[in-house]
């Protein structure tokens, strides 16, 4: 990686922090390690970071609070967990706040340099690309990472962007859960098919009129999901 980025590393346990700012070292980053999560929000609220690697067990609070908090300041930059519970609905909940990826503790120093990596590209992509995409009254920008229904912008986070993305790039087109933990969450998070259910439903609170009786983000029962072109004729009065 040839970009400087800033990284804040949020881990109490020095020595982990210090083998974890090495490794955002030797991608070319800076690193800068707090080990409260008081500390962490008075940072955030005054410096622009690249990438957050949150710890969940804190000594001042829970991780997945900060995640939550982070999230709805910030709904780009990319949140690497790092964690030593063994609790699989811990990992789903930091995911379903928001986090992009996570790594259990103990972990691989080249299997982190990998994770960092990847988030890294991920999140620039999506800041280079200079490609619109646009559904009938949906719009999205694939350079600001923003995406308006009708001239409104939605406050969307990460992961609810990059499902829209997928489902505009291909309307009409059903996608099963294991299609979308495959394309926007990666193979390491099969089994994970539930946290699909939770990220689709948010979505919908924010693009349709009814949620609960959903148009433009369709159920296709015993299949998958899909998007509606049709629904999103500038016409349409329940858009």
């Amino acid at each position: 990686m040839s970009d400087l980025f800033k990284a804040l590393i949020v881990e109490d346990d020095a020595d982990i922090a210090n083998l974890v700012r090495l490794q955002v070292g030797s991608l070319k980053g800076q690193a800068t390690i707090l080990d409260r999560l008081e500390q962490a929000k008075s940072y955030v609220e005054s410096n622009v970071i690249d990438l957050l690697i949150l710890d969940l067990s804190l000594p001042d609070g829970d991780g997945l609070e900060f995640c939550r908090y982070f999230r709805r300041q910030n709904h780009i930059t990319p949140i690497l967990m790092l964690t030593a519970r063994s609790d699989e609905q811990d990992k789903v909940a930091g995911l379903e706040l928001g986090a992009d990826d996570y790594l259990s503790k103990p972990f691989g120093l080249e299997e982190l340099k990998a994770r960092i990596k990847a988030l890294m590209r991920r999140s620039r992509t999506h800041n280079t690309l200079d490609t619109i995409v646009q559904v009938g009254c949906l719009k999205l920008d694939l350079q600001s990472h923003q995406a308006w229904l009708k001239d409104t912008l939605l406050e969307l986070t990460t992961k609810e962007f990059d499902l829209l993305k997928l489902f505009a790039v291909s309307p009409n087109q059903v996608f099963t859960r294991h299609d979308l933990l495959a394309q926007i969450w990666g193979s390491d998070y099969f089994g994970f098919e539930h946290t699909i259910s939770s990220h689709i439903n948010r979505l919908r609170k924010k693009i349709e009129k009814n949620p609960a009786k959903p148009k433009i983000l369709e159920t296709v029962w015993g299949v998958g999901y899909r998007l509606n072109p049709v629904c999103l004729s500038e016409t349409i009065e329940h858009v």
